[in-house]
Order: C-alpha cells, then structure tokens, then sequence
C-alpha cells in the first residue's frame, strides 16, 4: 500500500481539505510538511465545521496522529490558539494525536511586525503577503540564525542564540525605524510559551521511519499550491517555503522512494489569492459568479479569490514538476448551468506561441491566453457520487482535462461534502 502525498496544482485554495479529510479517514499518520499557518484547510465532518491553519488535518479524526514536520515553521502562540479553539469543539489535542519535529523553525512575534512593516513599505511592490511572519522566519532558518522547536527545551542555553538573532533584526529595525527588540522581554515570552509546546516535541523523522516500516499509511499534506512554490512558482508573488512534492521528503525527514503516489489537487476553474499574474482572470460578470458559487474566500484572510477559467498549461506545468500522479478535481458543481466554458489550452507571448508559463514575472504579466470553448451543461453535477450520475458534456469536460494536462483525473469533488466523491483509483491501493 502506497503512501500518498497531496499537493495543490494551482495557487492554493484548491479544495486540499476536503480531499485531505477524505484520505485521512484511510491513512494512520498526516504529517504537515512545509508553510506555517498561511494557508487554511476548511473540513465538515458531520455537522461540525474545523478550521484548521498549523495542525494537520488528521487530528479532528480518532486513533489518527499528526505530525508538524521540520520544514514548517511554526507560531507556537498560534498553534496554541488552534489548539484551544479545536478543544473547544470537543477536540482533543494531545501527545497521542500530535507531534511536533523538534528541528522545526519558529515564528516570533516581531516575524510578524517585520512582515508587515516591509510590505506596507513596498507600495506598488507589494507581494501579497498574509503577515503572519511566515518569510522572515523562513529567512531566519536559511540564514542560520533561527530558533528552533528544541531549543524551547534549553531556555538556560538560548542566550548566545537569541544575541545572534537580535543582531541581524535590531538593524534592520533601526533602518525601519522601529524600536528595538529586549533580549529580556523576548526569553520571556518564550519561557511562558515553552511549557505548552514542549509535550508535541519529537523527533519525527524516526517516527515517520517506524511507522513506515510497520506498514501504516502516511498522508503528506501540502498547503498553498505549487504555483506559490518559491522555484518553480510565479516568482516574486509566492509563498517562502517549496510547495511541489519534493518538498514532502525534506520537509519530514523521509526518503523520497517513501512518498509513494503523488495526488495534485486542482479547480475545474482557477482562482488566486493576492497579487500576481493571473492568465485566465475574469474580472466580468461571470468571474463574479463564479467566485459566489463557489464560496471564494481564503480560509485564513477572508480575501476575496480571483476567479478565471481552468488553466491546462499551468496544471500540466505542475503537474510534470511535482511529479504527479492523478489528480483530484475539485468544485465541478460551480461550473453547473453555464452555456458555454472556456479552457486555457496555450499562451501567446509577442506574437509567439507557448505552451509553458515563461519564468520572467514581467513576461508572465503579459501572456494572453489561448482558449478552446466548451458546450456547457445544464443538468447539476452537485452530489454526484458515480460517473453515471455525471450530465454527458461534464464527462467531455473531465476527459478532455485529462488530454490537455497530460495526467489522469483520479478523484472528483462534487460539493463540500466529503462523500461526495467520485473515485476512479484509490491512491492508497496504487
């Protein structure tokens, strides 16, 4: 039995939640691999709703554990707060259920003030950050200087650490004109933080190897989306962290021959949070509908998402640079009742045809999309749970998908609900 990752093929908010609770039903472990809480899963299991941004899906499911692997970055005061706000709903988080990799990186609180202050200060060159800290901390960790999960355990030692850290941040506040950081007042609020985060401390990449070898099913969950990824994503308007599959072996410690299938989760449209270009965007009417079909609102921001037509050049793109597997294609149902549906199947660049998105943001602002048109369908696809409960031109839609992305639809979402599911191949079964 494989294991399985789940990517995003688009730019996030592609619907990983639903698919990710799926899966987690059938899988033992779901290890978290890389971002911070940026990104939000939305999971309805029964009558209850989780929001969830820093813990691992498979934590709201009994005798499941889940695990914040090494290439997260983590709040610990925003995983605390997710952490009550879920036993709240009568969630229990303990060390049964959660791990956390002690060599995982940590966001302070003047991460956040930083993120924000450069991104107020970049005007027209705004990225579109969240500002939950998420880049500086990831800077901090490539530039030696961060801390890390494990040292919360050695608060006597941190010292020299912490005079490093501040080094490199009081500078920059003193250019930005800012305060200075107290080294006094930061061990504090890491001291009285330290004791509620030190029980999920692990060292996860053992557990991960044991579990692997005892035959149990690892889910690797994946937020925001390839295209964010900070290499292969439409760079500078990106995440800080490797968003593709790859990033599952490093940022949980494992092999990459462990990962097994590679699951890519895409729209049967598309839709971008932030700032970035965007080929297929729809700023008429029908992008407007679209975005209130389908509910488009990030998770975390509460952002309206920008919505435009299904893009067969990105999905393939990601699809040959994850290295995926099957896809699952989510939100068929927005698409009910419209006449006609359009499909980016290539781009035009100064007169020249492509069939990849160039790597030059100033050339990826500029693309125009080629478009093929389909014949809609006006029967609903809501619900669906068999193929033959499918309306015949929403099958011509799926099938041509696959041709144009060059990689089969595996799974395919119907509505929110988490049954309503089509199911060609079982990535767990691969």
């Amino acid at each position: 039995m494989a294991n399985v990752v789940v990517v995003g093929a688009q730019w996030g908010d592609e619907g990983k939640g639903k698919i990710v609770d799926w899966l987690s039903e059938r899988a033992d472990v779901v290890v978290r691999f890389q971002g911070g809480h940026n990104a939000g899963h939305t999971l309805v299991i029964g009558e209850k709703t989780y929001k969830l941004s820093l813990l691992p899906s498979g934590v709201v499911r009994p005798g499941k554990l889940g695990v914040i692997g090494n290439g997260v970055v983590v709040d610990p005061w925003a995983l605390i707060a997710e952490i009550e706000r879920l036993t709240a709903q009568g969630v229990a988080i303990n060390r049964d259920n959660l791990r956390i990799a002690e060599n995982a990186t940590l966001i302070l609180p003047f991460h956040r003030e930083l993120d924000v202050v450069r991104e107020d200060a970049a005007g027209d060159g705004k990225i579109g950050t969240t500002g939950r800290g998420i880049g500086p901390a990831y800077e901090d960790k490539v530039g030696r200087r961060a801390i890390r999960i494990q040292d919360l355990r050695n608060l006597d030692t941190l010292g020299p650490k912490v005079d490093r850290l501040l080094a490199h941040h009081n500078a920059l506040r003193r250019g930005l004109g800012r305060e200075e950081i107290s080294k006094a007042s930061l061990m504090a609020e890491l001291a009285e933080i330290a004791p509620k985060v030190i029980p999920y401390v692990d060292v996860t990449w053992d557990l991960l190897d044991q579990a692997r070898k005892a035959g149990r099913r690892i889910l690797f969950e994946g937020a925001q989306g390839a295209l964010l990824d900070v290499d292969h994503g439409t760079y500078p308007f990106v995440t800080s962290s490797n968003t593709v599959a790859g990033q599952a072996a490093s940022g949980s410690g494992v092999g990459p021959g462990a990962l097994g299938f590679i699951l890519g989760i895409a729209k049967a449209y598309t839709t971008r949070v932030g700032a970035g270009p965007f080929p297929t965007e729809l700023t008429d009417e029908i992008g407007e509908t679209i975005g209130q079909r389908g509910h488009e609102f990030g998770t975390v921001t509460g952002r309206k998402r920008r919505c435009g037509w299904f893009d067969a050049v990105l999905v393939r793109q990601v699809a040959k640079v994850s290295g995926i597997s099957g896809i699952a294609l989510t939100k068929l149902d927005v698409l009910d009742g419209f006449s006609e549906i359009k499909v980016c199947v290539g781009y035009k660049l100064d007169g020249e045809k492509l069939n990849r998105l160039p790597a030059c943001a100033h050339a990826q602002s500029r693309v125009e999309p080629i478009f093929e048109t389909f014949e809609g369908w006006s029967q609903s696809t809501r619900g669906a749970r068999r193929w033959a409960d499918l309306p015949a031109q929403a099958v011509k839609y799926v099938r041509h998908i696959e041709e144009l992305i060059e990689c089969p639809v595996t799974l395919l979402s119907t509505s929110p609900e988490r049954d309503d599911t089509i199911l060609m191949r079982d990535p767990f079964e691969d």
